[in-house]
């Protein structure tokens, strides 16, 4: 099922249709076919309009569908789009020329509008079908967003709820309009008299937006959301462990694209057993569970096992395609991968961490669950049973990852930042000069050089470098390249370099692997080539 959210939106999306900046040539053609003909005339009007435009949504979506064009394409082309538009609408001189183009193109429609003889709801029907094929180009920045939410739809089910609140919405103001007949005509005025000032706010409604999604500050809107709906099954009896009281898995739901499999849903996998594994590619600890669940699909795959590797990014870059792609490679994950850019299933199935294992019988069921790293025999052993298998103890030894007060995940960007000693505080958003203080306590942190602190990360100027007071046997530090190209980054442990590591793809990075019988401990200093380094988090293990 598609989320209230993005039905709602849908909805809103349908109403601001009104205020498209070429409805004051389109008012006359809705006006003038309704004030002629039978009461069931105008509600002809707008059915016509909302069956033209669900008839073009629904050929896009299957067509975008059919392509194979990725949806990282569509959103960023749309995205681009709607800026081009939003400024369109905030000059009037531009949206005039935009309305002029338009109403020439359809100059010929209240020429085939009055050719549509009748007074009744069908000829009303001809009249909003033709209306849609003028109006819908020219609303062409609220259209795209909708079809892009139509096209990106996980399921036909909600492409149809989307198409319903989105005609739903534009069909209530036009069927106000087309019964409202003379009193309307005589209140035009106040629309002509506010025109400018209403294109100028959608305008500036629609830059913001298109530069949100783009900064990817939306991703954190919905990762906290996410974690706000999770919270709601805290006080819920656990499912871990227990067949008894399991319930029937949520569906898969707005899945943006697939690796290495065609779209799937969890109801035409009935009849065999799912794992549900939540994690994104820059997780330490949803790496080190890697080598199990790829394990697991090697060895039960013939037996009747799916898994599925729902994959909810941290990070706004881990969001592309090619980068999920590349780190399903490097994985050597064969098993389908879904990407949940949007954490619709995440938070259709409330979870609230990474990683996350969901076991589904053969029933649609969820059997068994464990949050993080471990339990790796008792869930081979959970597999093993929902199969119908020899449940015997597999003898498998847990991984000890981690060291009894080992430094804590660490975020760098100042949304989530802790411990930073820099004497000048972070400064958000704006390059500034750090110096390191003269010391620092276990698990703080500071710069030096410029650098500028966003919400998510952090992105090296000139002569920048990182201290961290850590203790752990393993450092983690997740990077990228601003600029896509190499830069290099020299790492040292108390002074002393032990190694050059190589940044460009956006990915977890080790830089620090301590070796048998030396203290799992140390000042941690990073000194980066150039500007341009981009860092977001520090992890650690044993």
């Amino acid at each position: 099922m598609t989320s209230t959210a993005s039905i709602a939106v849908s909805f809103a999306e349908g109403l601001a249709l009104i205020l498209s900046p070429c409805i004051l040539p389109v008012l006359p053609l809705i006006l003038g076919a309704s004030l002629e003909g039978s009461k069931a005339k105008p509600l002809g009007i707008v059915a016509g309009f909302v069956l033209a435009f669900t008839a073009f949504a629904w050929v896009s979506r299957q067509a975008i569908l059919a392509s194979g064009i990725s949806s990282e394409v569509i959103r960023d082309a749309s995205l681009i789009l709607l800026m081009l538009f939003g400024l369109v609408m905030l000059f009037p001189r531009l949206s005039d020329k935009w309305a002029a183009w338009f109403a020439r193109l359809g100059g010929g429609s209240d020429a085939l509008i009055g050719r549509i003889k009748g007074d009744g709801f069908i000829s009303g029907m001809g009249v909003g079908a033709l209306i849609g094929v003028v109006w819908t180009p020219c609303a062409g920045p609220i259209m795209a967003t909708a079809l892009l939410q139509i096209i990106q739809a996980g399921t036909t089910a909600g492409a149809l709820a989307i198409i319903a609140a989105f005609a739903l919405g534009a069909a209530i103001p036009m069927f106000i309009i087309a019964t409202s007949g003379r009193y309307f005509m005589h209140h035009l005025h106040f629309l002509k008299k506010h025109s400018d000032t209403i294109r100028r706010t959608i305008g500036v409604v629609m830059i913001a937006a298109a530069l949100t999604i783009f900064s990817g500050f939306d991703l954190k809107l919905v990762a906290w959301g996410a974690k706000l709906d999770a919270a709601e099954i805290t006080t819920a009896a656990p499912l871990e462990n227990n067949t008894q009281n399991a319930v029937t898995a949520p569906e898969l739901v707005g899945i943006t694209d697939w690796v290495n499999t065609p779209p799937l849903t969890l109801q035409q996998l009935r009849g065999k057993v799912v794992l549900i594994d939540f994690w994104t590619y820059s997780c330490i600890n949803c790496i080190r569970t890697m080598p199990y669940i790829t394990g697991w699909y090697e060895k039960y795959k013939n037996d009747g096992l799916v898994i599925i590797g729902v994959h909810s990014p941290e990070f706004p870059f881990e969001k592309k395609l090619s980068n999920v792609k590349d780190a399903v490679n490097e994985y050597g994950i064969t098993y389908p991968v879904a990407l949940d850019n949007n954490f619709s299933t995440w938070k259709a199935f409330k979870n609230q961490y990474w990683p996350a294992h969901y076991l589904i019988n053969r029933d649609g069921r969820i059997v068994y669950t464990h949050f993080g790293e471990g339990n790796y025999a008792e869930t081979e052993n959970s597999i093993r049973a929902a199969l119908g298998l020899d449940a015997k103890v597999v003898s498998i030894t847990d991984s000890d990852v981690i060291m009894q007060g080992q430094s804590p995940e660490t975020y760098l960007g100042y949304n989530r930042a802790a411990n930073f000693k820099s004497p000048e505080g972070i400064t958000p958003d704006k390059l500034t000069t750090y110096t390191y203080p003269a010391a620092l306590a276990p698990n703080a942190w500071a710069l030096t050089g410029n650098w500028k602190v966003a919400g998510e990360k952090i992105t090296s100027g000139t002569n920048a470098g990182l201290r961290f007071r850590y203790i752990g046997g393993k450092v983690f530090l997740v990077l990228g390249s601003v600029d896509g190209k190499p830069l290099t980054v020299d790492v040292l442990v108390d002074g002393t370099k032990t190694k050059t590591i190589s940044v460009t793809a956006e990915k977890l990075y080790t830089l620090v692997d301590t070796p048998a019988g030396a203290a799992p401990k140390g000042l941690l200093e990073l000194r980066v080539s150039r500007a341009g380094l981009d860092a977001y988090a520090f992890t650690f293990g044993k």
